[in-house]
């Protein structure tokens, strides 16, 4: 991470006007507990996959970036992910209105009409998740397993403080950290797994039951 950076995008995720503009697909219950932003599932975890949710950031950010928040779980089981590069599958807006509607299931993001990166940490869904912690880094449109690291971030019990994630895209190189720990790194040929993605949207996602918090989103140009 020792490049040069400019900020170009923060967010406290302090209240419900920092989300202003956000765009939610499924059902979340969103509130603000102590400043930061709280997230849980509306629908009963029963559901499946309609239960889970996407919240996008608005913004479009470039191709050569460095993503950070802060991250608390406060309850298991459940997972969490970042979309990045997110764009439709021609290039357009992934909110463009030529595209099927999402509605959280996961599905209509690996083999829907968008590409985007997507890496998932603090993984305590399915028993093999919570048997053996990963990160996992995935590469759409498909389902591609590109990259994969050990997840440092303890259980809920543990998790006493909020965790610094970050991640590093410049060029082919893609970088994921949990405070500063470099936690797994991919670079991409631009065929194996389709074409190089540019710049796009970031989304948040999480998966019911769990309940976490997240602040201080920051977006660098590098």
């Amino acid at each position: 991470m020792n490049c040069r950076k400019e900020l170009i995008y923060q967010n406290s995720l302090s209240c419900e006007e920092d989300i202003k503009g956000f765009v939610l697909e499924g059902s979340a219950k969103i509130s603000f507990e102590e400043g930061k932003m709280r997230l849980e599932n509306a629908m009963d975890a029963a559901n499946g996959q309609k239960a889970n949710y996407v919240l996008w950031c608005p913004e479009d950010f470039p191709s050569d970036v460095f993503i950070e928040w802060d991250f608390r779980p406060l309850r298991e089981p459940g997972l969490c992910i970042l979309f990045f590069a997110a764009q439709g599958i021609n290039g357009e807006s992934i909110f463009d209105e030529s595209l099927t509607k999402r509605t959280g299931e996961y599905t209509q993001y690996h083999h829907g009409e968008i590409n985007a990166f997507h890496v998932s940490y603090f993984r305590r869904k399915e028993p093999d998740e919570r048997a053996f912690h990963t990160c996992n880094l995935r590469k759409s449109y498909g389902f591609h397993l590109v990259a994969q690291g050990a997840d440092p971030i303890p259980e809920v019990e543990d998790a006493k403080e909020m965790y610094h994630i970050g991640v590093w895209k410049k060029g082919n190189v893609i970088k994921f950290y949990v405070n500063e720990l470099e936690v797994f790194s991919f670079e991409d040929d631009g065929e194996t797994y389709g074409d190089l993605l540019e710049g796009g949207k970031i989304g948040f996602r999480q998966l019911a039951p769990l309940v976490a918090e997240y602040s201080n989103l920051r977006v660098y140009k590098i």
